[in-house]
């Protein structure tokens, strides 16, 4: 009860911050203007770079606010900003839609490498162990939060099932690559990323251990 209470200021917290109103743009637009998009994210938005986000099912509104950010230099990324500054409001729109109505693909299971080549079998069977552990406390911290270290559960925002929260604008994560989640909460983590409205997820990030950004981005990676 009192890990579930933890996550209670969060959720309410994001319900009352003004919203974006939902993107509307044309799909078959959208497609065509996305080629420029292809080498990093993918035909349909499921990109093969696992340090690049996928943009398959993502919230129509959430995609286009990025895009606004990049141009605007609020998010900072070189290389989107060349692209964004060239994109007009519609062409975000269409954009945001024509993702949107792709279907993210699933993930392999993660993997974990060791430098012991003494011992490759039993390097393997400890692989496989703190795997194990690793994807346990992923879970744990999504659906409950670290009460110790004040860390809210990821499921008062992003969903049970990662889905996200389209009226608070909070982006679907289910299915997303692990590595760009590790890097996304890491970002925040060090101030690094700084486009979001408030500093919630900022001061999430801040009192995650880098085991416990690795476990829940591995739980979140396998989330359909």
């Amino acid at each position: 009860m009192i890990k579930k209470l933890l996550a209670f200021p969060l959720m309410l917290a994001f319900v009352m911050t003004p919203t974006l109103g939902q993107a509307k743009g044309n799909i078959s637009s959208g497609e065509s203007k996305a080629t420029n998009c292809i080498s990093c994210h993918g035909g349909n938005g499921n990109s093969m770079i696992p340090t690049f986000p996928k943009l398959a099912g993502q919230h129509a509104s959430y995609t286009v606010r990025q895009l606004k950010d990049f141009k605007d230099s609020e998010r900072n990324s070189p290389m989107m900003a060349a692209i964004a500054i060239n994109l007009d409001e519609q062409s975000m729109e269409d954009l945001g839609a024509y993702y949107a109505s792709q279907t993210i693909s699933d993930n392999l299971p993660p993997v974990i490498f060791s430098d012991d080549d003494d011992d490759e079998e039993a390097a393997n069977r400890n692989n496989q162990e703190e795997l194990k552990t690793l994807m346990s406390i992923g879970a744990d911290l999504y659906r409950n939060g670290n009460l110790k270290s004040k860390v809210s559960a990821c499921i008062a925002c992003h969903g049970p099932n990662g889905e996200g929260n389209l009226p608070s604008s909070f982006p679907a994560i289910r299915s997303q690559h692990a590595d760009y989640l590790i890097k996304a909460l890491t970002d925040f983590k060090k101030g690094i990323r700084t486009n979001l409205p408030d500093t919630m997820m900022h001061l999430i990030a801040q009192k995650m251990t880098e085991r416990e950004i690795k476990a829940v981005s591995f739980h979140i990676s396998m989330m359909k």
